[in-house]
């Protein structure tokens, strides 16, 4: 039996920058909150007051909060914090391998570790996106089977998927309703009740575990298949010499029209990933399938018409600007720079890429050539590509890259007014 307390504990399984905003969240709303991961410098960090991710607005002060007053702690001993828990929500990824079935690394080996801690009564909430069935009959199974507890009964087993975006968590956990989804109404009960008080945010309950995963794969669906429409209008407005964003702003005034931007490619943990999640198990054409090949396929369509333009790109310098999979974050998951990098080589480019996120070493890391943004560097450029609209390049001078021929604005963010300017080609997506 568990020891009388003040206020619930809960235990957050995995810290990364969805885990541990929600734990500062959840401390700051009266919960003593113990952080589990595999990362011994994430573990030191937050039991020093200091947030190891960057960029979200908030989070370190509510790290900073929720450490002096003693109701937010980690540790790498995942089965001790959650045999202390009354609620465990479990933030581990869940990713795709190259051949883009699910691969459950992480989350099979916590899965195993939450279940050994794992006590009665305790509610376990699953919050990282999932194939539609995992919570009951993948993780629930497994919970039984090693904890020797029943599901619904003896603990209680709940799915409550994040729906927020980097760099907004804080701000959209109160714009967006939390759906929370249980495997029977007490597991529902208990989960909902929980945010109410965790999060103080609006909370759809849906019938199931299976819909709520549904859902928020549903959503990202529906977002891959809305770009890859707008590539496509975006190729095709190229072609009748019509000007695409003119096209979506004029046609988004009516209600029912809703689409989205062009881009040279989908990136991140969720779009380009979470597709797969039901074209692995069973959506075997369709949409879904047509959306990520048109919108991974953008990357080569750029490149063939830089490459077209230049009349073929062996040895000239391309600089890529940003890493990251999109603007103002420090993140490189599935980014199209990637694609772009891989396509160039194959026409015998020098590639350099330059991205504010990330130090030179750091690039060098990641197997790529970085680039010094300076006027004596620029001189060198021969073609840019704009993959990630830093707030950076907002102010870059392009009268610097006096050798540069080509512009490819792969996000539509430039002023082609200003590039053109400065005598270089300018080519947009649609535009």
């Amino acid at each position: 039996m568990k020891k009388v307390q003040k206020r619930e504990t809960v235990a957050v399984v995995g810290l990364g920058k969805i885990g541990l905003t929600m734990a500062a969240i959840y401390a700051s709303n009266g919960f003593d909150v113990i952080g589990a991961d595999v990362n011994q410098a994430v573990i030191e960090s937050v039991n020093a007051g200091i947030s190891h991710v960057k960029n979200e607005p908030g989070l370190d002060e509510l790290v900073i909060q929720g450490h002096q007053n003693k109701q937010l702690s980690a540790t790498l001993d995942t089965k001790t914090a959650v045999s202390q828990a009354d609620i465990v929500v479990v933030v581990v990824p869940v990713l795709i391998y190259e051949n883009n079935d699910v691969d459950y690394t992480y989350m099979d080996a916590a899965v195993e570790q939450i279940a050994a801690g794992l006590t009665k009564h305790t509610t376990v909430i699953f919050e990282t996106t999932l194939p539609t069935g995992d919570t009951r009959d993948r993780f629930g199974v497994r919970l039984e089977a090693v904890s020797g507890l029943k599901a619904g009964t003896d603990f209680f087993l709940a799915y409550s998927p994040e729906r927020v975006y980097s760099n907004k968590i804080l701000s959209d956990l109160k714009k967006y309703p939390k759906i929370v989804g249980g495997i029977n109404a007490e597991s529902l009960q208990r989960a909902s009740a929980f945010y109410k008080q965790a999060i103080q945010a609006d909370i759809i309950e849906v019938e199931s575990t299976e819909t709520a995963e549904f859902a928020k794969v549903a959503e990202c669906v529906y977002r891959d298949v809305n770009i890859a429409l707008a590539n496509e209008l975006a190729v095709y407005a190229s072609e009748k010499n019509v000007n695409i964003v003119e096209v979506i702003q004029a046609s988004n005034t009516q209600p029912y029209s809703h689409i989205h931007s062009p881009g040279i490619g989908v990136g991140g943990h969720c779009i380009p990933i979470y597709p797969y999640f039901f074209m692995k198990r069973g959506l075997s054409e369709g949409l879904a399938h047509l959306a990520r090949e048109v919108n991974d396929g953008m990357a080569g369509r750029a490149v063939k018409e830089i490459d077209d333009y230049m009349d073929g790109l062996k040895d000239k310098r391309v600089l890529i600007l940003g890493l990251s999979y999109r603007e103002n974050v420090k993140e490189e998951t599935k980014s199209t720079t990637w694609l772009l990098v891989d396509q160039l080589k194959q026409k015998q480019a020098d590639v350099f890429v330059h991205d504010p996120m990330f130090t030179d070493a750091e690039t060098k890391k990641r197997a790529l050539t970085p680039f010094s943004l300076t006027e004596e560097a620029a001189k060198e450029i021969d073609v840019i590509i704009v993959q990630a609209f830093h707030d950076e390049y907002k102010s870059l001078d392009f009268g610097w890259f006096t050798q540069c021929k080509l512009v490819f604005d792969g996000r539509n963010a430039l002023d082609q007014h200003a590039v053109k300017k400065q005598g270089i080609a300018y080519k947009g997506l649609g535009l």
